[in-house]
């Protein structure tokens, strides 16, 4: 069930009308029931998988507090009677038996995940030495990557003492569940969630309103703008046209991913919205982005804070990266020693990202392009400063800050069309064709042989100005806060927001509702 279908607007509807006539204590249960209802609808078979999730977090959350209680009134009931070295034994101890409580719900959930969305690809690679290997056709249940990552990053919280375990298991199960970020995200964190689902409040007409310009918005990114450019992208993917076509599709595919997942999320805070719950940013305008590193600073913001608090920190403070740093720093020099870790730590961070993208060589290799072009940059970052002191004109200036942040959204496009093509030597290949076949004046009267009428083409080269308008007017306050301050001018943009989707977007009678591109993952 799309976002941009009929019946998740029914849907919608209906769990907004109820919400509202049931009493602020008793709301969260709308809230349970049209996300169950949302995820039956992608397949009964489905269900078992996050009820499956669910049910391990739950109780792997309850034996971590439990454990963490009971250490706790332990201490407290003979801090007289024992000595610091005794006290810091116990918590010790104490520490590794909830360790493995957190090993074991961590091995179970991501296992699920793993066997699902993993097993053919692993398979695939056994199968070049067993031809006669038979490959399972597994199912991968909607959001699958999404939920069991939230819910994988509440049982470290729960370990680490951030937050504490959740005993309703309809509660937690909301948290797990939550139908407009299930498909693509957030991955948001249980403290951000949880008070704001069950705490009584009233309606509130100026959030309402707020949340209803953001969904619009969102739909404006996806069916205008994201689902236009895709049919020119799939054509030319299909055709694997050479030269400055490649060109083309960098620049395609980063309107479409764009519009597709910030129109997402857009949508899914929208929503959230008008239920009164807000949920955190997940871009920040990445396309102004002057290097690698500060654009992914900006885009997927969720996903790139939940590695870095779950896998990079954690993998580089641990007892065996502390004594290969130590090794390194003796062996290698201080310089160099101290890097080995980070390194390390970055790589495989990256390669995880990667693989968490998708089950294929292409997302591998677009998480360790990334990881390279980040290690690179900071390797030259003694350069830069050299030369940022000797020409501080020039590199403060406005026109060298533009010329960053278009190197940057190219870099990052061409790594990007991995996703496109799917296929590693063919990809690079193409690459190469960019600097071999000067086929401009071809592929720019060819335009309308894409699947895109002289028309499209301007709604969809309209469409990617407003966005590119609205970045350059929120660069210092996001438009909709504007807006939301003038509610006259607020109502007129949004009527305006809705005629131009049903003027130009996709929809109507053989309309396949375009799938969001993060609900692969």
């Amino acid at each position: 069930m799309q976002f941009n279908s009929i019946p998740f607007l029914l849907l919608l509807s209906a769990a907004l009308i109820l919400y509202y006539c049931l009493p602020g204590r008793r709301r969260w249960y709308v809230l349970l029931a049209a996300s169950y209802l949302y995820y039956l609808a992608a397949g009964a078979e489905y269900l078992i998988f996050i009820v499956y999730t669910t049910a391990v977090s739950y109780v792997t959350a309850l034996l971590l507090q439990r454990r963490a209680d009971a250490e706790n009134a332990e201490l407290e009931a003979n801090r007289d009677a024992l000595t610091k070295e005794e006290r810091k034994a116990r918590r010790a101890k104490g520490k590794k038996q909830r360790f493995r409580i957190l090993v074991g719900g961590l091995v179970l959930g991501f296992g699920m995940l793993a066997v699902l969305k993993y097993t053919a690809f692993v398979l695939s690679g056994v199968q070049l030495f067993v031809p006669s290997l038979r490959i399972p056709d597994l199912l991968l249940p909607l959001g699958i990557s999404f939920y069991t990552f939230q819910s994988m990053g509440y049982l470290i919280d729960v370990y680490r003492g951030k937050a504490q375990a959740e005993r309703n298991p309809l509660r937690f199960a909301l948290f797990v569940s939550y139908f407009p970020q299930l498909l693509q995200g957030p991955i948001s964190r249980f403290g951000d969630l949880a008070h704001q689902f069950f705490e009584e409040r009233g309606f509130d007409g100026a959030r309402f309103r707020a949340g209803l310009a953001r969904t619009v918005w969102g739909y404006f990114k996806k069916m205008v703008v994201a689902d236009t450019a895709m049919i020119a992208v799939q054509a030319l993917v299909e055709q694997k046209l050479t030269g400055a076509y490649v060109v083309l599709l960098i620049l395609l595919y980063s309107a479409v991913i764009y519009g597709d997942f910030t129109g997402g999320i857009d949508i899914t805070i929208g929503i959230s919205e008008l239920f009164g719950i807000r949920l955190k940013e997940n871009f920040d305008r990445p396309f102004s982005s002057r290097s690698v590193k500060e654009y992914w600073r900006r885009w997927h913001i969720t996903m790139g804070t939940w590695f870095t608090d779950y896998v990079f920190y954690p993998l580089s403070v641990c007892a065996p990266m502390q004594r290969l740093s130590k090794w390194s720093r003796a062996h290698l020099g201080p310089a160099l020693g101290k890097r080995i870790p980070v390194y390390i730590a970055t790589i495989v961070t990256w390669f995880l990202t990667g693989l968490w993208h998708g089950a294929g060589w292409n997302f591998i290799v677009w998480g360790l392009l990334n990881c390279l072009c980040i290690l690179v940059s900071q390797e030259l970052q003694p350069l830069w400063l050299r030369w940022q002191a000797a020409a501080p004109r020039l590199s403060s200036s406005r026109i060298w800050g533009c010329w960053q942040a278009v190197r940057t959204f190219l870099l990052m496009g061409l790594i990007r069309s991995l996703d496109c093509y799917r296929n590693v030597p063919l990809t690079f290949r193409l690459w190469g064709s960019m600097f071999t076949d000067f086929n401009w004046g071809e592929m720019l009267g060819s335009l309308t042989k894409l699947g895109l009428t002289p028309a499209d083409w301007g709604v969809l080269a309209a469409g990617i100005l407003v966005l590119f308008t609205a970045s350059m007017l929120g660069k210092r306050e996001p438009l909709r806060e504007r807006l939301s301050r003038r509610p006259v001018l607020l109502c007129v943009c949004l009527t305006l927001g809705v005629i131009v989707i049903l003027l130009f977007g996709s929809y109507g009678i053989g309309y396949d509702a375009g799938d969001f591109i993060y609900g692969q993952f």
